[in-house]
């Protein structure tokens, strides 16, 4: 493992590096948080858009790309949903760009973190589901439209979504690890000038990842809240 800042602190070391990187990214976005919602105002002023660029205007905008994400994924009900995919991909995109830091390991490239993030999709999605559907009719959902197969694809379907926590956890945790591990390469060998392209790759990949883990998560509730079974 790579140094990380946080091993200064003491009793942190190797082995508890990404635990104090989360504590801190989490500290940072509730403080993040409570400055954008100060921004906003109230009455009139908190309805209007923001007229200048500010983090005011790029939660607006954050959330905004959620909003029409949700409509076309969720579809009708994706409102209801926004300030919590929101959130999600927010979260998951500041852990990234922790790593993008010198001397700072993100700590979504850590599996236990990331299987941690997908474990509450996984139990947020199946919530969603019972909670729409009701604990028979969404159990319905995994048996197919065919009674005689309807064993078989039970557990074919638990099968599959047992696997959701780790497939969610290990796509973000490997992808985010590979390019923590280029970039540091680069600035390694060549700390000047050299590392500039592998900085921007490495920011489109912090968004991308985190767009890609949001999606999926939708997916899922989309799946979950579905009627037409």
């Amino acid at each position: 493992m790579s140094f990380n800042w946080t091993q200064l602190i003491p009793g942190v070391g190797h082995e508890y590096a990404h635990v104090a990187t989360l504590g801190l990214a989490t500290a940072s976005v509730f403080a993040i948080g409570a400055a954008a919602r100060a921004s906003l105002g109230t009455g009139e002023t908190a309805i209007l858009p923001a007229s200048k660029f500010s983090l005011r205007g790029i939660m607006e905008m954050l959330t905004e790309m959620m909003s029409g994400l949700a409509d076309m994924v969720i579809g009708e009900h994706g409102k209801h949903y926004v300030p919590f995919f929101t959130s999600v991909f927010f979260f998951i995109l500041f852990n990234n760009l922790i790593g993008m830091i010198p001397g700072m390991t993100p700590a979504t490239e850590n599996i236990n973190t990331t299987f941690g993030f997908g474990v509450l999709m996984f139990l947020f999605y199946n919530f969603q589901g019972v909670k729409e559907n009701g604990i028979v009719a969404y159990l319905k959902h995994f048996m197919g439209p065919v009674i005689f197969l309807a064993p078989l694809m039970f557990v074919i379907e638990i099968v599959s979504h047992m696997v959701r926590p780790f497939s969610l956890g290990l796509r973000l945790a490997n992808v985010m690890m590979g390019d923590h591990t280029v970039l540091s390469v680069f600035l390694d060998l060549v700390p000047i000038g050299v590392p500039i392209p592998f900085y921007i790759m490495g920011l489109f990949v912090c968004f991308v990842q985190a767009f890609v883990f949001t999606l999926l998560s939708m997916v899922y509730v989309a799946f979950a809240i579905a009627h037409d079974h």
